[in-house]
């Protein structure tokens, strides 16, 4: 199983949710998330007073997946996810040692 986190600008996550859940990803997470890149206009920056530095809001997007099912997800979230700007986000996937439900099966 694997961990997919994806880091979008706020404009594309409607359009990703809907997109993964047609394909099929119903394990998604969002995360309001503050980052320093570039972001896509003035309005989305805003001045941290705990970093002394401008950053902007952006959604972290999580998605756990069987290990086949890695490409696709990847690419239902490059497809998605895409702004059409040079700095639209990353994509990171990381192993997952175990699943375990909060409530045993019977």
């Amino acid at each position: 199983m694997k961990q997919i986190k994806a880091f979008v600008h706020r404009n594309r996550v409607a359009d990703l949710i809907h997109a993964l859940d047609a394909a099929g990803f119903g394990r998604v997470s969002l995360f309001d998330v503050k980052a320093t890149l570039r972001a896509l206009s003035a309005r989305e920056q805003e001045y941290s007073v705990e970093l002394g530095d401008k950053v902007f809001s952006e959604v972290q997007v999580e998605v756990f997946c069987d290990d086949e099912d890695v490409s696709r997800a990847t690419d239902v979230i490059r497809k998605a996810g895409r702004s059409g700007h040079r700095d639209d986000g990353w994509i990171y996937v990381s192993p997952i040692e175990q699943a375990i439900p909060l409530t045993p099966r019977l």
